[in-house]
């Protein structure tokens, strides 16, 4: 099988500063307490992605997912170690990413194609789809600065999924938006699945994650602890489907994060 995603060693380390204005830095030193402090968000991670297949990427908050993924995506390049992709990667690492404040729904949908890789001609072909999936309505042509999550969501959301994509990222996408629009975007996410795009899913809801992927990849504190099958994964997770029985109804309706 060809291999679309090939993650070796990887390793990315970030700093926390404590204190922040130069009288705490004054009184810290004196105190000689640390001024800032060095963590690995993503530590030593290896693994590689199939073409085709669906990849759950799940752990606490805090356990680097996010990060993980922009290093995938490019947005963020690794200290040590190497990551190797195949094709073209699409998708929505935040919602509304890309989004300038202060153009229109319309200005940003052309702007945000251009930064995931469409061409103003595939843009265009592809205009009318996008605009009746996002389902804003008159608010197309008003400031993104004016739209509520909601509407940075569907816009966002549904820009990437229109990219003609071999690799196709979404981190927790599902989080913001009513349950109609929710339904609608599992529905898209597994049609880009039947067509045989890589999907790389992050997400705390373990309903979305059994219907989307085929295999679960566990990050804790920055190290991949878990390679496998999805209902073990969750089950190393000790998430417990019957701590809320009326959120898990809704989310196994939706497929998607409630």
């Amino acid at each position: 099988m060809t291999i679309s995603i090939q993650v070796e060693n990887v390793t990315k380390e970030f700093t926390m500063q404590y204190h922040r204005t130069l009288k705490q830095m004054a009184v810290a030193s004196l105190k000689r307490l640390p001024l800032q402090e060095k963590f690995l968000a993503v530590n030593d991670v290896s693994f590689n992605v199939e073409q085709g297949s669906s990849i759950g990427l799940m752990g606490l908050n805090g356990s680097g997912k996010s990060t993980l993924l922009k290093l995938i995506n490019g947005v963020m390049r690794p200290d040590t170690g190497i990551i190797r992709t195949r094709g073209r990667i699409a998708g929505l690492i935040a919602t509304g990413a890309g989004f300038h404040p202060q153009l229109t729904g319309r200005e940003n949908l052309f702007l945000n194609g251009a930064i995931l890789g469409m061409s103003e001609a595939e843009t265009k072909r592809k205009f009318d789809e996008i605009v009746e999936f996002a389902d804003i309505g008159k608010f197309l042509d008003t400031p993104v600065s004016h739209y509520s999550s909601g509407m940075y969501a569907r816009l966002g959301f549904s820009i990437a999924v229109h990219v003609d994509a071999d690799v196709f990222l979404a981190d927790e996408v599902l989080a913001v938006g009513d349950r109609p629009f929710k339904k609608k975007c599992m529905a898209k996410m597994q049609e880009i699945r039947q067509q045989g795009t890589t999907i790389f899913y992050v997400s705390h809801a373990t309903a979305s994650v059994r219907a989307m992927c085929d295999r679960v990849l566990v990050l804790e504190s920055g190290r991949l602890n878990f390679d496998g099958d999805v209902d073990e994964g969750i089950r190393y997770l000790q998430y417990d489907d019957a701590d809320d029985d009326e959120e898990n109804e809704m989310d196994s309706e939706l497929g998607a994060d409630v």
